[in-house]
């Protein structure tokens, strides 16, 4: 399941971050991955001790608790502290899947947010592969993609420009993805429900089947 959230940013949490985030500590983005992701890893993230970075990090964290799309396909349970990376003419991230342990949780889904105007730079497409193909996506600053941590993917070689974003990863409470997409979809059926035709018994009874999947499959 691939979810294309719009406007997680406003303007002007874009306007503050492009301003905040130059002025923070990079470094090599092997620095802080895994072995093999580090043999095809180019880009720069901010260290994360580095003088500012929290401020950012809640910022970013604040409006994906706002954001209701998110709440309900991710059903987050735990969300790390975002990573501000930087890719520069010539940079790019190789095929690649996520840790499944990352810190304290573990990664059911990945999350980029897109900081640059895609008009700046040329290339970046973050490419996801799924079982249809593969996604080819490059969005407006502020909107940002939701997608399975088990999928490989990549950034493609950036020609010119720079490509910022914030990459985070969700432990959600329901584990399975299979599960996961099932109980949004139901979700997403009933509130439609509600909107068109108001509180009926077809609403209530879509609401306890909603409930009671939570109930057996959600970790607490």
């Amino acid at each position: 399941m691939i979810i294309v959230l719009q406007n997680v940013l406003s303007a002007e949490d874009l306007s503050h971050l492009r301003e905040a985030i130059p002025k923070l500590t990079f470094e090599d983005g092997q620095e802080r991955t895994g072995h093999a992701a580090a043999m095809v890893k180019y880009n720069r993230q901010a260290v994360p001790d580095s003088p500012g970075l929290a401020p950012l990090q809640a910022l970013v964290t604040s409006a994906l608790q706002r954001d209701v799309l998110f709440q309900l396909a991710a059903m987050p349970l735990r969300v790390l502290p975002p990573i501000f990376s930087s890719y520069e003419t010539g940079m790019e991230y190789g095929e690649h899947t996520d840790d499944a342990l990352i810190g304290p949780i573990r990664t059911d889904m990945s999350l980029t947010v897109f900081l640059s105007d895609p008009n700046s730079y040329d290339g970046g497409e973050l490419i996801i592969e799924s079982s249809t193909g593969y996604n080819d996506i490059k969005l407006p600053a502020g909107d940002a993609v939701l997608y399975p941590a088990t999928a490989i993917h990549r950034v493609a070689p950036v020609t010119r420009g720079e490509r910022l974003a914030a990459v985070t990863w969700i432990q959600s409470s329901v584990r399975d993805s299979a599960r996961r997409e099932l109980v949004f979809e139901l979700d997403m059926t009933r509130r439609s429900l509600l909107a068109q035709q108001g509180k009926t018994r077809d609403f209530d009874t879509l609401s306890k089947c909603h409930a009671n999947l939570l109930r057996m499959w959600a970790d607490a």
